[in-house]
This record gives C-alpha cells, structure tokens and sequence, in this order.
C-alpha cells in the first residue's frame, strides 16, 4: 500500500468516525427531546434539564436562572440547581429587561465568563453570574423568546468545554427552551391568575389521577378543603381590592406551607383545596393544623393597616370502600370544612 493509499485510508476511517459520532448525538438529542417533552410539569421539567445537563457533560455543578413567576420579568436562580453552593442570604436575579439578558437574546452562543465580560459591558448582573462562578453560560431560548440562563459549573473530568460539546449544549438549550414554553403555556392555561394557584378543572382531573394512582398502588390519598373566615367582611369593610389581598396572601401561605408534590387549587371564591398524595388521614391533620397555625399568626397589610386573618379546615381520606366518585371524598371534605364553620371556625375538622 502505498503511502497515499494510507493516507486517504486514515482520512477516510476519520470521516467515518466524525459521521458516527454525529449520528450517535443526533440518536441522543431524539432521546432527550422525547424526555423532555414527556412532562409539563415545571418542576419534573427543570430536574430533568438539569439532569440531562449534567450526565450528558459530566457536570458536577448545574443550574438554571429562570422566570420567578408566570407573569414576573425577573430570571433567579432558586432551589433550580444542584451542586453549586450559594448563599441564601443572597437573591441571585437578573432583570428580564436588562442588557445581558436582550444581549444573550440576540446571541446563541455558550459563553465562559471571560468570554462574556469580554463581549458584554454589562455590570450588576454580570456580578451576579460571577458570585455562582459558572464555567459555561447558555441562553435558554424557545418560540422567539429568553426563558433563561443554564449554568454550568465544574466538570468530573477537570476539562474545559469543546467546541463540539459547546454545540451539543446549545442544541440540548434549544430542545429545553421550546420544552419550557410548552410548559409555560400549560402552567398559564391551569393557573388562577388572581392566587396563582391550580384552577377548578385542573384540581378535578389531578383527583381523580391520584385516587387512580392509590387505588393501584395501594397508597393514602387524603384531601384538604379551606374556606376564609368572614371574607365578605373583608370586601364589606375595606373594599374588593383588600378582598383580593386577602385572597392572594392566604394563596400564597397555603402554597408555601404544602409540599411540591401537593396539589393547591382555588375551589371556589374564597374556597381552596389541597389534594396531597401519599398522605394518611393522621399526616394530613399535622399539615391543615400547620395552614391554619400560618395564616392565622400571619398578617395582611392593607393601606397602612395589619388584617387577621383565620380559615377554617376540612379534611377527609380517600376511602375505596365509601368513595366510588371522586366527589364523595369531597363532598366528606366540605362536610368536615362546614363542621369547623359550625364550631366557631379557626379550626381543622375531618370526617372519616
């Protein structure tokens, strides 16, 4: 063989090899599209994000700046993130109307931070980024729009990035960026926008998913129905806007207090409900107590004036023996909520 017959060879097998790899990520991109879009649910959505993040790069340190609620303009980096060690007296947020964030709007590239100080001249949120110390900045973008910032941060194998696995992240931001539109827009269609909890129909459907889900899996169900005492005195006295204040505090209060895998829901008016998984009847009455026990030591601010505020509880566990619809576990819920109402409200009832 002659020694450009070798050297065409070796060319060849290269090519070979480079269309292989090609294949394999494009095979690998399908996949993590498929993972991605399984799920609406934000929560389940940025885990896997991050997830994908991380195994497919090796990455010890990952984290997300995102949109801090459904119609905020703010990108912070809360509990989305997983190895980096960040202070919790510190708000890592950057505006959604700032420079960085229209710059890397009209810049798809994977940035490290010299590269971006270099490019930018930006200030504040540049600090920011600096202060989580990323190795790799990628704009997360979907449907013509910034829906956040991946960081990524040391590597298992202490190696910097490639311009090939630079490429590779830029298309899995890409896949993770339509993936996020499409659960912001589910999150937006199954939202409250006035308590910025789950609608009616949404509780109705997730009900009935759990009680599916006990019933095979032979797990607790339990349901949580919260009613505000004296609301109409709230909007008689002070006016429908502190019936709103009243409404979103309370909101707020129960959501903060319920675990992620709970679903809180506005019911109703000033009615709430709570359909809380894996729960037993015993579990369930610590965790209405500990919604009571807030909302009442809480106070609402309304044009210089502090509100009390109480609800009273109702709680019920699913019963496969007497619940055959899910509106009999509701219904024995609104029983228990009516019972507290009855014996001088504040107070959580059940019935079994």
């Amino acid at each position: 063989m002659t020694q450009e017959d070798q050297t065409w060879e070796i060319q060849t097998f290269q090519e070979l090899e480079q269309y292989e790899r090609k294949i394999f990520d494009l095979k690998q991109l399908i996949e993590i599209s498929k993972g991605l879009n399984s799920t609406l649910e934000y929560n389940v959505l940025i885990d896997s994000i991050l997830l994908t993040c991380m195994g497919h790069m090796q990455l010890i340190k990952a984290g997300i700046f995102l949109l801090k609620g459904l119609d905020d303009n703010c990108f912070v980096l809360h509990r989305n993130y997983k190895g980096f060690e960040l202070s919790h007296s510190v708000e890592y947020a950057i505006a959604g109307d700032s420079p960085l964030i229209r710059y890397l709007e009209t810049h798809t590239f994977c940035f490290t931070m010299p590269e971006l100080r270099k490019e930018f001249s930006g200030g504040s949120e540049l600090a920011i980024l600096d202060a989580v110390d990323p190795l790799l900045v990628v704009p997360l973008k979907g449907k013509g729009r910034m829906n956040g910032i991946i960081v990524l941060g040391e590597r298992i194998n202490q190696l910097p990035f490639n311009e090939s696995e630079k490429e590779y992240l830029l298309n899995i931001a890409s896949l993770a960026g339509i993936a996020i539109q499409n659960a912001y827009l589910y999150e937006l269609a199954t939202t409250d926008m006035m308590t910025k909890l789950k609608i009616h129909h949404f509780f109705q459907t997730a009900l009935i998913e759990e009680k599916e889900r006990a019933l095979k899996n032979r797990l607790p169900l339990s349901l949580m129905m919260i009613d505000i005492d004296h609301f109409k005195n709230f909007n008689d006295t002070y006016g429908h806007q502190c019936g709103d204040i009243v409404l979103k505090n309370v909101a707020a209060i129960i959501k903060d207090t319920c675990r992620q895998i709970d679903v809180v829901a506005r019911y109703g008016g000033e009615e709430m409900s709570v359909v809380m998984p894996r729960t037993t009847m015993e579990d369930a009455l610590i965790a209405a107590e500990r919604v009571r026990r807030n909302i009442e030591i809480a106070r609402v601010k309304n044009r210089g004036i502090d509100l009390s505020v109480t609800v009273s509880v109702g709680v019920s566990q699913f019963d496969p023996e007497k619940d055959k619809e899910t509106r009999d576990i509701i219904e024995r819920a609104d029983r228990a909520l009516y019972l507290s109402k009855q014996n001088g409200r504040n107070r959580v009832s059940f019935l079994e």
